[in-house]
């Protein structure tokens, strides 16, 4: 049995070597002697990751992230079950609290979004500033920003590896698409990737169980986490936002502007959900299931429409802002636009594009201004407020709603991610119903890559 469970364990190497041999990227792998740190959720994956590493290297420690209120039911049952794992694969295990950046960082600007009736997803941020942003911040204090002898391994699903051409870290979706986390990854800051190892990104799920199991760990029958553990202990997640934010009562509306209801705040409606109201049935016109097609900020009124596929639901154009380009990516780096893909949520199938446009924005008033951007801000490797981006979608997709992040992949490889802003409907793009129009001219035709930032803003798939 213990042999065969080492040579399960012994898997994520087996990569490593599989890798080597890849014609573009290597797997990072530490030397006998590093210090190997294990984020530790209390979950069966960070366990199974945990078990991998300690039996093959000697320094192997967990560390566990209260992220919450120190005193909450779920994170002592979870510390408590790190604590168990820790101690049946005998590794120490150290308890630290990021509370105040959780609370900063994360949290309020959830509830901020969804007071605005965006639909947020707090996960991209607790990944970016929390989990591997204060994290590395934490261990650097402690080993050593400069020293190369530390790494830390999560349970993510995804993986981390090296372009052996460039020598810059990437993102690649997981090999088992199912649990797929890259999504979520998608702004993990750059100078933290060197150090990162996401070994499940090279295993299944069913796998994880059944190592878990040969490991005998305590956490190998617990169920995967669902949502937000605070929340849990409140009931409904619309209960727990109406605890923090104050009702805003408006109107439920049909497109004609006849009100049909009323709400008590834009939060407690989802873009392409149904609506909950309650229809006169008996008069055609409004038979069926109605669903929610726009949430109007401005009114503050909820509008629905008749059908699970109205088009109303449907949207191909989107502007992205807050835009983040993974690692050293740039808009001038970009490939052709047969491969480009994105994702509006985790685990969807990739959708292909028609257009993928940088715009740049004015000010508060005014979007997008028509006129060069500057070679500067087109290899730009982050953020920046003065840009954004538009796409088109090669057809309508359902339920696409502002807050919501979009993700743009090359294949298996995150290029970049973002916040949609606004959405919108179009036969052709630039002939847009989404009042955000003005497309920089100069698009390249037949998906043709950008060789010259000069060249164009603009890349097409000429259809």
């Amino acid at each position: 049995m213990i042999k065969r469970v080492l040579n399960s364990g012994k898997r994520f190497y087996s990569s490593y070597l599989r890798l080597i041999k890849d014609e573009k990227y290597e797997q990072p792998k530490p030397k006998k002697d590093d210090n190997i740190i294990i984020a530790m959720s209390s979950g069966v994956d960070s366990s199974v990751a945990a078990a991998i590493f300690s039996r093959e290297y000697k320094n192997v420690k967990g560390i566990f992230m209260a992220n919450w209120s120190s005193d909450a039911k779920c994170t002592e049952a979870d510390w408590k079950d790190v604590q168990k794992v820790c101690n049946h694969i005998n590794i120490p295990c150290e308890r630290v609290n990021f509370e105040k950046e959780y609370w900063i960082d994360v949290f309020e600007p959830m509830i901020a979004s969804y007071r605005k009736g965006l639909t947020p997803n707090p996960d991209v941020n607790c990944n970016r500033y929390v989990k591997f942003g204060k994290m590395i911040e934490h261990l650097n204090k402690k080993l050593g920003e400069t020293n190369d002898n530390w790494w830390l391994v999560t349970g993510h699903y995804s993986r981390i590896v090296k372009d052996k051409f460039s020598g810059e870290y990437e993102l690649l979706r997981s090999e088992y698409l199912p649990k797929d986390q890259s999504f979520y990854l998608s702004t993990l800051p750059r100078d933290s990737l060197k150090r990162l190892i996401l070994p499940l990104g090279y295993y299944t799920k069913p796998d994880v169980r059944k190592l878990a199991h040969q490991f005998e760990l305590p956490t190998s029958e617990k169920p995967d986490s669902q949502g937000l553990c605070f929340v849990s202990q409140t009931g409904h997640f619309r209960d727990f936002l109406n605890e923090y934010i104050k009702a805003r009562p408006g109107n439920i509306v049909t497109e004609d502007g006849k009100i049909w209801g009323k709400h008590n705040g834009l939060w407690h409606a989802t873009i392409g959900q149904r609506s909950g109201v309650s229809m006169p049935q008996g008069d055609p016109n409004y038979q069926g299931v109605w669903f929610v097609s726009d949430k109007l900020i401005d009114s503050n009124e909820i509008v629905i429409v008749k059908g699970s596929k109205n088009p109303k639901l449907y949207r191909d154009l989107v502007t992205i802002t807050n835009w983040k380009w993974f690692g050293a990516m740039t808009y001038s780096k970009l490939p052709n636009i047969e491969n480009l893909t994105v994702q509006y949520r985790t685990l969807q199938e990739p959708i292909k594009l028609k257009n993928f446009e940088l715009v740049k924005k004015i000010d508060r008033s005014t979007d997008l201004k028509l006129d060069d951007i500057s070679d500067n801000e087109m290899s730009l490797p982050v953020e920046s407020d003065s840009v954004m981006i538009k796409v088109q979608l090669d057809r309508p997709y359902r339920g696409i709603a502002p807050g919501q992040n979009m993700v743009l992949y090359d294949g298996e490889r995150v290029l970049g991610s973002g916040e949609i802003s606004k959405t919108g409907s179009s036969s052709s793009f630039g002939n847009s119903s989404d009042s955000s129009s003005g497309s920089l001219s100069g698009s390249l035709s037949g998906g043709s890559p950008i060789t010259s930032p000069n060249r164009s803003t603009s890349i097409s798939s000429g259809n």
